[in-house]
């Protein structure tokens, strides 16, 4: 049997490269357009945040993220600890 809870909910910021970029709301997709080259993607709601997601993108590509909180009990207690476990980001 799995258990799944959903950490956060709400409104996340979006940096790129360290920076703030604009924010998504839960079941909201963003575009923005950014330069060819490698990047940092984090995801962040008040003091949790996801891991940094180094990506590479080429002129005419999309690069395509999934977002969420943490479902699995075990990994949701060690976010307190932890806080960049708090939230998932996964490329599409």
């Amino acid at each position: 049997m799995n258990f799944g809870i959903e950490l956060r909910r709400g409104q996340f910021e979006i940096a790129l490269d360290g920076k703030a970029i604009g924010t998504i709301d839960n079941k909201e997709t963003v575009e923005v357009s950014i330069d060819p080259g490698q990047h940092t993607l984090r995801i962040r709601h008040g003091r949790y945040s996801s891991r940094d997601r180094a990506f590479d993108v080429a002129d005419g590509e999309v690069a395509e993220f999934r977002c969420h909180g943490v479902r699995y009990w075990p990994v949701w207690l060690a976010s307190f600890a932890k806080s960049d476990l708090a939230i998932v980001l996964s490329s599409e």
